[in-house]
């Protein structure tokens, strides 16, 4: 790829330990629901030469436990991906323990993630995702049962600052976490009701950082260049980063990551849209692979044609039209209609995906009246669908 020879600020980093597992550099694709499937992790994973944690999407604990066409589905791994991670979503301590259980046994992964981060309403109106940290107590039965079960996997979490400003609960969680045996947590510098809007609030990452000092805390949010990365650590201290939107529509920013951490002056990727359309295609291709379907994997793939394309000078009608295809021939023969000598475009790095904010929370009812009681919270809150 085409590149523009950038020094890389600061000094190499030092390598993230989760559990008998060493990450280095110090670098966590975040888990995103219809995103981070294997052909995503695979493009992720060959920019980054295989350095670096790849999790899968969120897979719920009652669907992996039913054994759910879709859920088997998302849970396989490529060969070369080492170690294996795997997000489990979960209310009920009995069914997350189960689906545990299951993964250790069967050797399904080498990493557990616990999802206490999701905003969406479908999520926290069952009083999962980032909703739950706020009942401390099922808090920690949770993430006693996954600990419990996992035997030698490590157990780590993803969480927000807390539902809202008057709600936070980041401290007492990682408290929670370091009590029960968390071998990691990554916090998003977000709470639920400003969902992916505003600005990450890095501070909180330093304060728990502060407040944990036991175990490996990592920074997430507001992440969309490597020089962005190693200013959270140097602002914040933390032991690492997840990276989420800031990777949609550019998996090559693994190389640039990698380069950062490591100290090196390396070329940061800055490809042409030639270059860019390849990688689109390849990216396709993979898709179809997975799924078994050409054309089901480059519907699956429209989604990521806007954020690939961000920046480029391409018509309106092009991006509608390269949106709306169904085959790779019909995605090659639109991006080759394109000026593809155009270089990397100047500000392509800004915010990409959802970006909307101050959003109302939808909780369970009475979920609020006490942070410690969990009455009514049981097996019937599962989803029983994975992806997010």
């Amino acid at each position: 790829m085409s590149t523009l020879t950038t020094p890389a600020p600061g000094t190499a980093a030092a390598p993230l330990r989760i559990g008998p597992h060493t990450v280095a550099p110090p670098v966590v694709l975040a888990p995103m629901a219809g995103i981070t499937n294997a052909p995503f992790r695979t493009l992720c994973r060959e920019f980054s030469g295989g350095k670096g944690l790849f999790v899968s999407e969120m897979i719920t604990t009652r669907a992996l436990v039913e054994r759910n066409e879709k859920t088997m589905q998302l849970i396989h791994f490529d060969a070369t991906e080492t170690p294996r991670s795997i997000q489990l979503y979960g209310v009920d301590p009995l069914t997350v323990g189960k689906a545990v259980r299951m993964i250790a046994e069967e050797g399904l992964a080498d990493h557990i993630d616990l999802n206490f981060g999701c905003p969406v309403p479908k999520v926290t109106r069952k009083g999962g995702g980032s909703a739950l940290p706020y009942k401390r107590n099922l808090l920690r039965a949770i993430v006693r049962e996954a600990v419990t079960g996992a035997g030698d996997l490590p157990v780590t979490m993803k969480m927000r600052k807390g539902i809202d400003d008057d709600h936070l609960t980041f401290l007492d969680a990682g408290r929670i976490a370091v009590e029960e045996g968390v071998a990691a947590i990554a916090l998003h510098g977000r709470t639920t009701a400003q969902h992916y809007g505003g600005t990450a609030d890095w501070d909180a990452i330093a304060r728990l950082k502060e407040h944990v000092p036991e175990i490996p805390v990592l920074g997430n949010g507001d992440i969309w260049s490597a020089e962005d990365a190693l200013r959270m650590v140097r602002e914040t201290g933390c032991d690492g980063v997840v990276v989420g939107r800031g990777c949609l529509g550019r998996p090559w920013l693994f190389a640039d990551l990698v380069a950062a951490f490591e100290g090196r002056t390396d070329a940061y990727v800055r490809p042409a849209l030639r270059e860019v359309a390849d990688v689109m295609v390849r990216h396709a291709t993979l898709l179809g692979e997975w799924i078994g379907d050409e054309a089901r994997g480059v519907i699956d793939f429209r989604k990521h044609v806007a954020w690939y394309l961000k920046g480029f000078a391409v018509g309106s009608e092009m991006r509608k039209r390269l949106a709306i295809t169904s085959s790779l021939a019909a995605l090659r023969a639109g991006l080759d209609e394109l000026d593809l000598g155009q270089p990397w475009p100047a500000g392509a790095d800004g915010p990409r995906g959802r970006t909307s904010g101050n959003n109302r929370v939808v909780l369970p009812d009475g979920w609020l009246k006490d942070p410690y009681d969990c009455a009514g919270v049981g097996e019937e809150a599962e989803l029983d669908t994975s992806g997010g």
